[in-house]
């Protein structure tokens, strides 16, 4: 029997470019990755999965990263959910504009770096020596 990773993250991407970056920065013994390919499918995973934090691309398939973390704020308002922190990846610093008021609790600009990574994910998580 598998024990649950003492941190799950929800990766919401299309792009295995991306999947990659983070895959590579974050994942080890304490930590996994659970991917989604669509914006569509990120609810569902999230009750299936109880992820410690959520990433969203900004576009993806047919429900961009602004419009998935708004779903996610929506559902914990209403009680079907439990609040989590949500990061986004964003494609250009003019996209922090819709990222403040996504409800997202953090935000990357790509190109991607691994610390920036690292370092965004310990602080949303709570406990940088696991990530």
């Amino acid at each position: 029997m598998n024990a649950r990773p003492d941190t799950l993250v929800l990766v919401a991407t299309d792009s295995d470019g991306v999947f990659d970056d983070i895959d590579a920065a974050i994942a080890d013994e304490h930590t996994s990755l659970q991917r989604v390919n669509a914006g569509s499918d990120v609810r569902g995973a999230v009750l299936a999965t109880d992820p410690d934090l959520v990433i969203c691309d900004l576009q993806i398939g047919n429900m961009g990263g602004v419009a998935t973390a708004l779903d996610l704020r929506l559902e914990e308002g209403a009680g079907r959910l439990e609040a989590r922190p949500i990061m986004l990846l964003l494609d250009r610093e003019a996209d922090e504009f819709i990222a403040r008021r996504s409800g997202a609790d953090a935000w990357l600009t790509k190109p991607l770096e691994s610390l920036d990574i690292r370092r965004t994910v310990s602080s949303l998580v709570g406990d940088s020596s696991r990530v």
